[in-house]
């Protein structure tokens, strides 16, 4: 278990990173270990309640449980003044949200890329006993090398039942919890391959699935509402795609898939990429068009040697010289076949 007196001597301070109603995150760096870290901080104006410290040193506790590349990991956990903390990996990148900001939707290939990964981490914690219960965009983090990682199990249940949060409170994002979230149902590892499915959806389609600004809206919409088809909004997708992604988006958790490694194995590999742009200087593409091209016209003058030869009455037709080889440049190269024609076509 995490201890709960750290020490906030070792960690210094470098920057903000961000901040919330519940909490802020900053950059600092680890004077004993020499590396960088995230250090969550819970709000002052919470950090007076003794039911929000519990809940935050629940998610160290619950998050420390997991060890898995797709989820970042905590290191440590604290209080200073009163107010407690959690030093977390710190992951130099940007998250799925501020992916779709800048580029609105993915081909299909990348978006499966990463969906793969969330649910190899949602495989991780589901089989650790812990339902996430915030799978959005801005909780799936992306390195700089392109892994992703979910972070934030603030809200997140024990799959034994054990609430972290008051009775009958929902918490999530509207557009991504599940129907039974949003309810105020019992929830499941069912949500989160839910939620996946909707982030996936707005990775394809560059909107969610359901657009609401509450979950009384929300709800209305699910209950009430349809998902317009996947391949409406992005053709490019394959009909296996679309299927894997409308079943996770399923309004009932048992027509969901069983867990999310089953849901990664109907999304099977990313589907394949557009062939790349050949990217060569000019030149060498006219080198490497010229000499199959130079071999293609040599083959079209011989067949034409040999016609015009049987067109003349011959009855063998005489074995043609062989062509200038296919060197020089693409103009020297027609120069010499030009002379080699006339004179073998005219009978050598």
């Amino acid at each position: 278990m995490i201890p709960y007196q750290t020490s906030i001597e070792r960690y210094r301070r470098v920057r903000l990173l961000g901040h919330g109603g519940m909490a802020k995150v900053e950059l600092a760096r680890d004077t004993e270990l020499d590396r960088p870290v995230a250090i969550k901080r819970l709000a002052e104006k919470l950090a007076a309640n003794d039911g929000y410290q519990q809940r935050f040193l629940r998610e160290a506790r619950l998050a420390a449980r997991l060890s898995h590349p797709n989820i970042v990991a905590v290191y440590d956990a604290g209080s200073e003044n009163g107010v407690p903390f959690i030093v977390m990996e710190y992951v130099e990148g940007e998250t799925v949200n501020d992916l779709l900001g800048r580029r609105r939707r993915l081909e299909p290939a990348e978006a499966v890329a990463f969906a793969l990964q969330a649910c190899s981490g949602l495989e991780a914690a589901h089989e650790a006993g812990l339902v996430h219960r915030d799978i959005k965009p801005r909780n799936l983090l992306i390195t700089t090398e392109g892994i992703l990682k979910i972070a934030d199990f603030g809200i997140a249940r024990s799959l034994d039942g054990t609430q972290l949060t008051a009775a009958g409170t929902v918490l999530g994002t509207a557009g991504y919890l599940a129907p039974e979230q949003a309810a105020g149902e019992p929830v499941t590892a069912a949500a989160d391959i839910y939620a996946l499915g909707a982030v996936l959806y707005e990775l394809l389609t560059g909107r969610p699935p359901y657009e609401a600004d509450n979950l009384a809206e929300l709800f209305v919409k699910q209950t009430e509402g349809s998902i317009t088809p996947l391949r409406e909004l992005a053709p490019a997708a394959p009909a296996r795609l679309e299927d894997a992604v409308m079943r996770a988006l399923a309004r009932a958790p048992k027509y969901r898939h069983e867990s999310a490694a089953a849901f990664a194995d109907e999304l099977g590999e990313p589907p394949t990429a557009v062939t790349a742009v050949d990217r060569s200087p000019p030149t060498a593409r006219r080198r490497r068009w010229a000499l199959p091209a130079a071999a293609a016209l040599a083959a079209a003058l011989i067949g034409l040697v040999l016609t015009l030869s049987l067109a003349s009455g011959s009855k063998e037709p005489p074995r043609p010289a062989a062509p200038p080889s296919a060197s020089g440049t693409p103009a020297q190269q027609a120069h010499a076949f030009s002379i080699w024609l006339r004179r073998h076509a005219a009978g050598g």
